[in-house]
């Protein structure tokens, strides 16, 4: 599959994520999945291969059948399962995270290097995959280490967010900073350090995006944030001014018995972003603390429940203590805290 010509504009951020993310070398050889919507994204990315003297095979979703897709297309799997490195670009449709989760499970067993682009935009190869990603690591790395041993972490803004969240030992923290191993797939743009956590309680707004579908119906929901209760991780009450909305999200997250409960708490670390832009993919990995309910994606935290579900809800303009040390003021890292000013 040939995706076109790559866009000028787009090559620095491609280049970032095939040499620095990826570590793509020559003579490697990349599984390069795309659809329509984010073609011009793939055809930088498989430009930026090519530079790197590798070799990729492009498939694009819409070849092998209706959208969304309900399951994965076998020829995306089988590409997968002889890549040396995966790469998926694409917009999500309603429905299709199984297909996703699918996809992911193949570059799990095999513990190739994946990033993972869904949602990406043209707008976002300009912005976060421009950061420094080796600068993000390191933030990565000091909230990692600070987490295994914290005993609360707090987080409140001025729209009413007010969370108290305590963990599991056993379960890991998860670093996502852009420099994709083996070990662990990444979504690109990068930035986030991640858990399962034991509880967490209080009140989350969502005055920002939300994830799966939500993002691309719904948008940037400062004007009608969802007003999330939660008790014991379990999510217990939803209020929103878009009674549609308000329905539609109680509904998704009561699909299976884990539905509702926050499968993920995060970290945002990427210090190259500015703004939010009404994308969850970058906006997710905005400075600050999100969480998301449905699954807590096990393989990697080793938390032993499962749904079928996993969407994200994001807040601004974060205060966030670790234990009693404010780590981040009105979505600002207080770098020296973390032992990096």
């Amino acid at each position: 599959m040939y995706f076109g010509l790559p866009e000028p504009q787009l090559m620095p951020g491609a280049r970032n994520a095939v040499e620095t993310c990826l570590s793509v070398r020559p003579g490697e050889h990349v599984a390069l999945i795309a659809d329509e919507a984010c073609r011009a994204v793939a055809a930088s990315i498989a430009a930026a291969i090519e530079d790197r003297h590798a070799q990729y095979t492009g498939l694009l979703l819409e070849d092998f059948g209706p959208r969304p897709m309900t399951v994965a297309p076998p020829a995306v799997l089988e590409a997968l399962e002889t890549a040396d490195a995966g790469v998926m670009c694409m917009t999500p449709q309603p429905g299709e995270l199984g297909a996703r989760m699918a996809i992911v499970r193949v570059v799990e067993r095999r513990q190739i290097r994946y990033a993972h682009m869904v949602g990406v935009t043209p707008e976002i190869m300009q912005q976060g995959m421009r950061a420094d990603y080796r600068m993000v690591d390191r933030l990565s790395d000091k909230l990692r280490e600070r987490m295994l041993h914290a005993q609360t972490l707090t987080v409140k803004t001025e729209a009413g967010t007010s969370i108290a969240a305590h963990f599991d030992r056993g379960l890991d923290w998860v670093k996502t900073s852009g420099l994709i191993s083996p070990r662990y797939w990444s979504n690109l743009p990068a930035g986030e350090v991640f858990t399962t956590p034991a509880t967490v309680d209080g009140t989350f707004v969502c005055d920002a995006t939300a994830g799966d579908h939500f993002n691309g119906k719904y948008g940037d929901l400062q004007t009608t944030p969802l007003v999330l209760k939660i008790e014991g991780a379990r999510l217990t009450g939803v209020d929103c001014a878009r009674k549609d909305l308000e329905q539609e999200f109680w509904q998704y997250c009561h699909t299976d018995e884990n539905s509702d409960r926050v499968g993920e708490l995060a970290f945002g670390t990427n210090l190259g972003l500015s703004s939010m832009i009404g994308v969850l993919l970058q906006d997710e990995k905005f400075p600050g603390v999100h969480i998301a309910f449905g699954d807590p994606y096990g393989s990697q935290t080793h938390a032993d429940w499962k749904s079928k579900t996993h969407v994200d809800v994001l807040t601004r303009n974060c205060d966030v203590w670790i234990d009693d040390d404010q780590v981040i003021s009105k979505g600002h890292y207080q770098l020296s805290h973390l032992g990096l000013a």
